[in-house]
């Protein structure tokens, strides 16, 4: 028996507490166990067990010694999984979520792309304007553009985003530009308000601003669109305008006033454990998303 295999046997002892059961569990003889542990004990210069004739139970150097014993055997275990699953071919089910306009945008074309590399990998893609729990709807992995609650979930930072206000050209040459919050009262706003929620100030590098809107839409596109209409100001993640705004169909102001942009992260739950396939996608994604100019925080488009 190697020291590896000694290792094994340890923890088997430690955790069945009996040299007979361990044995059975690692496939080898009692009197083999017990050498085993003899030899690790010599070895290391510390006793791991106390025996008796009806008990076997770990030393305080034992308890410490396997904490260590398991989380070595736990690495090796997990490198040997992933060097095996990476000679298969990638496959099964993965499910993602993501907020609508940004999964279109920005996470829909790299998973198509990554479906035609991976032909047997099959995908589930859910664009919610909502946090969706990942475990209560069985999803692998999802964006989440926010400061992060401290929770059990991985999260794997891809970049930043801005909030920002924006209107159309037309409206700022009839109604004037601000150029400090104050300037925004009496401008016409376009407000989203979500679960019954009304419209609440706008926050600022320094400060916050009320304002009585023009219109409230449940929708993010609506009040993109009603901007771009010239119907007034909207607030907005800068994903939501990208497109109008590389199109000259809106402008953003008062840019040195916005508060700072929001971490960008791709979230799961699996730990340290990925499964092969989801390490792929995560990988993948990860690489696509850091591309992004629109996540690249303040520098982009101003």
């Amino acid at each position: 028996m190697d020291h590896l295999d000694r290792l094994r046997c340890f923890v088997a002892v430690a955790d069945t507490q009996s040299f007979a059961a361990a044995a059975r569990r690692i496939g080898c003889s009692a009197p083999a166990a017990t050498r085993a542990i003899a030899t690790l004990e010599q070895r290391l210069g510390v006793q791991l067990f106390q025996r008796s004739t009806r008990s076997v139970r770990m030393t305080a150097e034992g308890e410490r010694f396997q904490l260590d014993c398991r989380r070595i055997l736990a690495d090796l275990d997990e490198s040997e999984m992933a060097l095996t699953s990476a000679q298969a071919e990638p496959a099964g089910l993965l499910a993602l979520t993501a907020p609508t306009t940004f999964g279109r945008l920005f996470v829909a074309p790299p998973v198509s792309e990554f479906m035609q590399r991976h032909p047997r990998v099959r995908m589930k893609l859910l664009l919610v304007d909502r946090v969706v729990p990942l475990l209560d709807e069985a999803l692998d992995l999802a964006v989440r553009i926010a400061h992060l609650p401290d929770s059990g979930l991985t999260a794997i930072p891809v970049g930043a985003m801005r909030r920002v206000i924006v209107a159309s050209p037309d409206y700022l040459t009839r109604a004037g530009e601000p150029k400090v919050p104050a300037d925004l009262v009496g401008h016409r706003i376009v407000a989203g308000y979500f679960d019954g929620q009304g419209m609440t100030p706008w926050r600022f590098r320094e400060g916050s601003q009320a304002l009585t809107p023009t219109l409230m839409v449940n929708d993010n596109a609506s009040a993109i669109a009603a901007a771009v209409a010239g119907v007034g100001l909207v607030r907005c993640q800068l994903y939501q305008a990208v497109e109008a705004l590389q199109r000259g169909e809106l402008r953003i102001v008062l840019a040195d006033d916005e508060i700072p942009a929001a971490p960008v992260h791709l979230v799961h739950a699996a730990g340290r454990r990925v499964p092969p396939t989801l390490r792929l996608l995560l990988d993948f994604l990860t690489e696509r998303l850091r591309a992004q100019p629109v996540l690249g925080g303040d520098a982009f488009m101003r």
